[in-house]
Parts: structure tokens; C-alpha cells; sequence
């Protein structure tokens, strides 16, 4: 069984009532001893990033709600190490954070791929412990995190995308009611 860890998934089992996490996938950035942090890959927000950060001029890259933590917060993940330094590798070829001006300055130079930056509004945060309990009352279903499932293009069809690629067991959930006493 995989462990949460930088660079793993966290699903949200279908019995997870929690309106914040209803059906989310997480990719968890942090986990350790102090908490865990990660951002909600499949809650495409109603604006793009160029209507919070004018300096990006008319890029219009969906933002996503991180998860229901500091809301006011702007964070990205991406692929682009070289030119934008001091992020931090969460997974093979994944970075979290880095210079935020690098990062303009990339995407003002049209030389940026959109499909390798995802930005998040907020996050996701556990303290030390939270998440452990969490996992021991089945709360959560662990994957490995891959870059189809972190930069996906099909938000809406992530979380079964992930369980379909689970296969065994987590097959039979992908079509679980929302509401249990509706099945």
C-alpha cells in the first residue's frame, strides 16, 4: 500500500462528505511529522490567472480552488525548473513555488507551454497527525501522481480517471452515488 508522500494522490473516498473534498483529488506537495499541504487538482475555478495577476497581460490559464485554506493566496506547480528557479521538486519533473517574476517573465515570452503550469487559489492543509487519522478511517485512497493526472485537461472526469487507472477494487466505486441512501 503507498504511504502519503510529495508526489501521491490523495482521493477522496466516495463516502467523504466533506463539501471541500467531495470527489477531489489532491496532489500532496508536503508530509511529515509537522503536516501535510497539497493542492485540489479538479476544481476549475470561474476566472483565469491574467484576472488576478495583470502583469500576465491576456494569459488565460484556469485557476483552481487549492482547497479551502488562505483563499487569498495564489500558488503554482510546473514543469519549467530551468527558468523558473527555487521550486521544490514534489514529484520526477513536477515543481511546486518558485521566482513568481521568472515565472511572468516566462509566460510574457510566449515561450511557456499552459499545459505544463497549473495555478491554485488556497490549498489544502493537515496538521501533524490530521492526515494520518484521516487515512485510518479510510478517508482517503493513495496513488501515485503522474503528470496526466496533475496537469489533466478533463478536471470533471479526474477523480474516475484515477480510480479507473487504480483498477481492482477502486473500479467497482467509480460509479458511487453522491448521496448513498440514493442507491
Amino acid at each position: 500500500m503507498i504511504e502519503p508522500a510529495p508526489g501521491t494522490l490523495l482521493i477522496a473516498n466516495p463516502h467523504l462528505d466533506d463539501p471541500n473534498f467531495l470527489r477531489s483529488v489532491i496532489l500532496l506537495c508536503e508530509h511529515n511529522e509537522e503536516g501535510s499541504f497539497g493542492f485540489v487538482l479538479n476544481k476549475q475555478l470561474e476566472y483565469s490567472v491574467d484576472e488576478l495577476v495583470p502583469e500576465l497581460g491576456d494569459f488565460q490559464l484556469p485557476v483552481f480552488e487549492g482547497g479551502p485554506v488562505e483563499l487569498n493566496t495564489l500558488h503554482f506547480v510546473h514543469q519549467y525548473p530551468q527558468q523558473i528557479p527555487g521550486g521544490k521538486e514534489i514529484t520526477d519533473g513536477v515543481y511546486w513555488g518558485g521566482d513568481f517574476d521568472k515565472l511572468i517573465e516566462l509566460i510574457n515570452s510566449r515561450t511557456a507551454d499552459p499545459a505544463k503550469i497549473r495555478f491554485f487559489l488556497g490549498y489544502s492543509g493537515w496538521s501533524g497527525g490530521q492526515l494520518q487519522a484521516e487515512m485510518e478511517e479510510k478517508t482517503w485512497i493513495i496513488a501515485d501522481a503522474s503528470m496526466k493526472f496533475i496537469f489533466s485537461d478533463n478536471e470533471k472526469e479526474l477523480w474516475k480517471e484515477v480510480l479507473k487507472e487504480l483498477g481492482g477494487e477502486y473500479k467497482l466505486i467509480l460509479n458511487a452515488p453522491l448521496d448513498p441512501r440514493m442507491n
